[in-house]
């Protein structure tokens, strides 16, 4: 048997997972190990890193649905045949973040409910916690399986860009939210929130202007801004079609999706 630490992951994936081997599984250098999570409709390959002889670290790929699914510990060698060493029960579960994501990106042009959001200001947690809720909130973000006709500025795009109002760029600029700032950038109405007044006359740019957020101000008035570091602290797509990879810098592990 092998120990998953957890035995949970958020949906959107990307935290660590540590699996402790059994005796008879600590071998060789030359053994390579691979987590396979098989659930109802895809699955996912994982290669892991080896922390110790004992024990190994993987990601947790981000699954279509909240669900528990089957993980099977593989080892190969050369030249050998793939073998299935353990097997273990994880679960997906829509947790807190996942929660908040589905909240603000359906109320993106919802006033009332955005400027509810501005209590979060107030109650406003260390910036190292934020750093956390930022990382999380833009995968969980960029897992969102949003509407092709989603808009930063939310459904109504009539209007007018002269009517005060909160976006979802003040709230993401106003706790310092780096990477979510950079993920709302990319997507329809991103560029246009910038330059729109909230009731206070302020813009998203004044904003991180004004909280001294030097980097979110760089990012939001550089012509060519580059995407921020701390975004490829996040997994990357390097393929996508048929099947799905990615791969985590900070581990260098890889996830392989395909449909079960």
């Amino acid at each position: 048997v092998m120990k998953l630490n957890p035995q949970q992951a958020p949906l959107y994936g990307d935290s660590v997972i540590t699996v402790q081997l059994t005796e008879e599984d600590k071998v060789e250098d030359d053994v390579v190990f691979y987590l396979v999570f098989t659930g109802s409709t895809v699955q996912h390959c994982t290669s892991t890193r080896k922390i110790n002889p004992g024990s190994l670290e993987t990601i947790s790929p981000g699954h279509d649905c909240c669900e528990t699914v089957k993980v099977a510990l593989c080892a190969s060698r050369e030249g050998h045949p793939v073998l299935v060493v353990a097997q273990e029960s994880f679960q997906f579960v829509q947790d807190e973040v996942y929660d908040a994501a589905q909240f603000l990106a359906t109320c993106a042009g919802n006033q009332q409910a955005l400027n509810f959001t501005r209590f979060l200001d107030r109650s406003r947690p260390p910036a190292a916690d934020m750093d956390f809720w930022d990382e999380k909130l833009a995968l969980a973000f960029r897992h969102l399986k949003l509407p092709a006709e989603w808009n930063v500025l939310g459904a109504d795009q009539s209007v007018s860009e002269n009517i005060p109002r909160e976006t979802l760029m003040h709230f993401a600029v106003r706790l310092g939210l780096l990477r979510l700032t950079w993920f709302l950038l990319q997507k329809p109405g991103g560029r246009g929130a910038l330059s729109i007044h909230n009731t206070e006359g302020a813009t998203p740019v004044s904003l991180a202007l004004e909280r001294g957020y030097q980097k979110l101000h760089q990012l939001l008035t550089e012509k060519e801004a580059k995407e921020p570091d701390s975004w490829s602290t996040l997994s990357h797509i390097v393929h996508s079609g048929a099947y799905n990879v990615k791969h985590h810098h900070g581990l260098d592990v890889y996830m392989l999706t395909t449909e079960a």
